[in-house]
């Protein structure tokens, strides 16, 4: 069975990435209503995130970002590259930290790089690990980690 693939004009296949390959992606600064849309979404209404007063009596001084939004968030700063746009077949997992809180007014960007190549048995695909790091407008890296990625391989034809 042959499946034609909807591929974006900056999408790579397995094979064409290597080791040496790094991307920025635009930039996105964060927002009261990012706060609010997350806590409503998931129901974590943790003072943190949502109580100023209780905020500035913690070591952050003020309210943070939800650090599963941060990531969320990442995942589609990242997909704004078009890198994966119809050659990604499925988020396989990752391993991730939380190195530093994003507040409300910081403006976060992906620094993402290729970590690792692994063929797969079957040779229309393969994996990708990404070293992945979000980081805020001085360049402090709040979250990192890596993606593991299937993405389709490009059979000559």
């Amino acid at each position: 069975m042959s499946t034609k693939l909807n591929v974006g004009p900056n999408a790579k296949f397995f094979n064409d990435f290597s080791e040496d390959q790094s991307w920025t992606t635009p930039r996105r600064t964060i927002t009261e209503t990012d706060v609010v849309m997350f806590a409503g979404m998931t129901g974590d209404y943790n003072p943190v995130h949502t109580d100023e007063e209780f905020a500035k009596t913690t070591p952050f001084g003020t309210r943070i970002l939800h650090g599963p939004a941060v990531f969320a968030i990442a995942t589609g700063l990242e997909f704004r590259l078009g890198l994966k746009e119809g050659t990604a077949i499925a988020f396989l997992g990752m391993t991730w930290d939380l190195k530093a809180p994003v507040k409300i007014g910081d403006t976060i960007h992906v620094y993402q790089k290729v970590a690792a190549l692994r063929p797969t048995k079957d040779p229309l695909r393969g994996i990708v690990n990404f070293w992945v790091e979000v980081r805020n407008q001085e360049g402090t890296v709040c979250q990192e980690g890596e993606w593991k990625v299937m993405f389709h391989s490009k059979i000559a034809a």
